[in-house]
């Protein structure tokens, strides 16, 4: 069994990572970082100390009303894909121990396009 980073936990939910092929299992919000562990392999699991995190960045449809995904970029390792039944109450105990400048909201997919586009007209 994997050993817990975390010596308090403030939210367990069942969760997805999107990494490579999606895996079912528990998302662990603690006092020293974001766990991830799968439900039918103990050796998949996913330990990201709140010191390693750099950004958290939120898939926001519907002017707010649903968040499909969300992602931790971290300042080494890149960036890890998410997504759980509740994500409002994830964010909540997230905002305990990530400053809340560093939780911002993912482009939409017309917002990528325009800076492509002014991108390219820049060029020439």
């Amino acid at each position: 069994m994997v050993q817990s980073i975390n010596t308090k936990v403030d939210l367990v939910i069942k969760g997805t990572s999107h990494i490579r092929i999606s895996d079912y299992g528990q998302i662990m919000i603690g006092d020293k970082g974001f766990e991830f562990y799968n439900n039918r392999d103990v050796h998949k699991y996913i330990q990201i100390p709140w010191e390693e995190v750099d950004y958290v960045i939120a898939s926001v449809m519907f002017k707010g009303k649903w968040i499909p995904r969300y992602a931790i970029q971290t300042k080494r390792n890149g960036t890890y894909t998410f997504s759980s039944k509740d994500p409002k109450r994830v964010f909540r105990a997230m905002r305990e121990y990530v400053d809340p400048n560093r939780m911002v909201q993912s482009l939409s997919a017309f917002e990528v396009i325009k800076r492509n586009f002014k991108r390219k007209s820049k060029k020439g």
